[in-house]
């Protein structure tokens, strides 16, 4: 089956059958126009060629195409609201640019929310943001925004203890963008006091936006409750999630009280919700958690030693049931997935993100021991494990250990995986390959690794013994929000890559 050409690539073809070849002389000049961030595409831009009726524009992937001639030396780059920009082309083929947002200040005494607070006071202004997922559920999260060493203002959103870095502010006349560019979203809202209103939808419109209304200079999460909690509700709970399948789901709720304020977080096979805050109203509990995807609320009551409740998502609701039990434990993770018979090794070349193909059996990878996990940019879970295995990885590559991250992404197409791995590349500093599986789709994932019988969870990790055979895989993972169990779960992957370093 022939593969889908990028609407880039189409457009350049169309682009020179109209025009003809470049006569003698005459050169096509491309390049991709991005935000100020070096990431975002952007379309529309209109391209000039300085002195001339010469114009071209981006196309949806902010790739541009432009015939010169050999007088021809500048080109103008121009779009509403951002800074137009010259560039000298000299004898290049390709000129890729980065535009910047028009600053617009604020008339004194008029100053906007975030500019009043954060850059004349130079202190984190706290936002308490409401989403509407449905017609009948609002959930309730928090925001703080402050300067960065750049002097830069960034919103990271508020779950617990956790401040999770959001994007930059964008200040453009009466509206505040933040690139949420983690998860391919934008948070868009009015530029003001008080209420602000708006929109969390995707950099490239596609989908559903979801509304959002923002109370600044609030730090709750949820309406103050005049009700005492009728309980300490603290501790495990073994859970049971309906999935319309005649066997629910196993889970393990992880709750924390501190008066009538609630801390949690779920753990699933699929890896954990990570970190939940809300509130005890008498026997009622809401919790909330948001770092940029979309927002999820938890909902229900306790009596006794038993809880009941609802998991509720744009995409819908999951009832869930269960009872008090410390001892409450999912499956062993080391026993979700394994080889298929007949195999003792994964089989697979796969490019980095520059086109590369990488194998287990490169010369890099024998007689080592290898990490291999399996995850996504998009995956919460996979941003968790990164933080830890990059920094892992750092202290113990003269060990003689490698590490491989399989990636599946909801886009394939070459500049887009420039971006997204070039951006989480850099947020965790990671100096491991990381490559390209597929789409992500756990049924493509299965397919693309022949030798697993499934594939449950992003993130999964195989560790690879020194004669290239797999020795042990780990399905799920338990993140930061789930305290003794990812303490667990760091024991057992050091005690498994010491193994492995150790044998002969």
């Amino acid at each position: 089956m022939a593969s889908k050409q990028p609407a880039s690539a189409l457009l350049a073809i169309l682009f020179f059958s109209l025009a003809g070849y470049p006569q003698a002389g005459k050169r096509i000049i491309t390049g991709t126009v991005t935000a100020f961030d070096g990431v975002t595409p952007l379309e529309g831009v209109l391209i000039t060629v300085k002195g001339t009726n010469n114009t071209s524009g981006t196309q949806e992937d902010g790739i541009y195409y432009i015939e010169v001639n050999p007088g021809d030396s500048v080109l103008t780059f121009s779009l509403p609201e951002f800074e137009t920009k010259e560039i000298k082309i000299a004898n290049s083929k390709q000129v890729d640019v980065t535009l910047k947002r028009q600053i617009k200040q604020a008339a004194p005494g008029n100053e906007s929310f975030t500019t009043k607070t954060n850059a004349v006071n130079n202190q984190p202004a706290y936002w308490r943001a409401i989403f509407s997922i449905n017609a009948n559920t609002e959930v309730p999260v928090n925001f703080v925004i402050k300067k960065s060493e750049a002097a830069k203002e960034k919103i990271y959103f508020v779950n617990g203890k956790e401040e999770f870095e959001g994007g930059k502010l964008e200040i453009t006349g009466d509206s505040i963008h933040v690139n949420i560019d983690q998860f391919d979203n934008e948070l868009v809202v009015n530029n003001g006091t008080g209420i602000l209103k708006g929109f969390l939808r995707k950099q490239d419109r596609s989908g559903t936006p979801i509304p959002v209304t923002i109370e600044t200079g609030k730090t709750n999460r949820f309406s103050e409750s005049t009700i005492k909690p009728a309980a300490d509700y603290s501790g495990a709970y073994e859970i049971s999630i309906q999935n319309n399948t005649p066997n629910p789901e196993k889970a393990v709720a992880l709750l924390t009280q501190e008066g009538n304020k609630l801390y949690g977080t779920l753990l699933r096979i699929t890896g954990d919700s990570r970190f939940l805050e809300g509130i005890v109203d008498g026997n009622k509990f809401h919790l909330s958690t948001f770092i940029g995807s979309s927002p999820s609320y938890y909902r229900g009551y306790f009596i006794k030693d038993s809880i009941a409740g609802e998991i509720i998502g744009v995409k819908g609701a999951q009832k869930f049931e269960g009872i008090h039990d410390e001892n409450a434990a999912l499956p062993d993770p080391f026993k979700l997935t394994y080889l298929k018979e007949g195999y003792k090794t994964l089989s697979f070349s796969f490019p980095d993100i520059n086109g590369k193909l990488i194998s287990l059996t490169d010369e890099k990878y024998k007689n080592k021991p290898v990490i291999i996990t399996i995850g996504g940019t998009w995956c919460p879970n996979c941003i968790d494990e990164a933080a830890f295995l990059a920094p892992w990885y750092e202290k113990n590559k003269q060990r003689g250990v490698e590490v491989i991250s399989i990636f599946y992404e909801r886009q394939t197409d070459a500049p887009y995986i420039k971006k997204v791995f070039g951006r989480f590349i850099n947020q965790h500093h990671i100096t491991y390959d990381l490559v390209l599986g597929g789409v992500a789709d756990k049924q493509k994932v299965a397919e693309s690794l022949p030798a697993l019988n499934t594939f449950l969870s992003y993130p999964t990790t195989i560790f690879i013994d020194k004669k290239g055979n797999v020795a042990k895989i780990h399905t799920g993972y338990n993140g930061p929000a789930t305290g003794k169990y990812y303490d667990e779960f760091i024991k057992e992957f050091n005690k498994e890559t010491d193994l492995l370093i150790e044998s002969k």
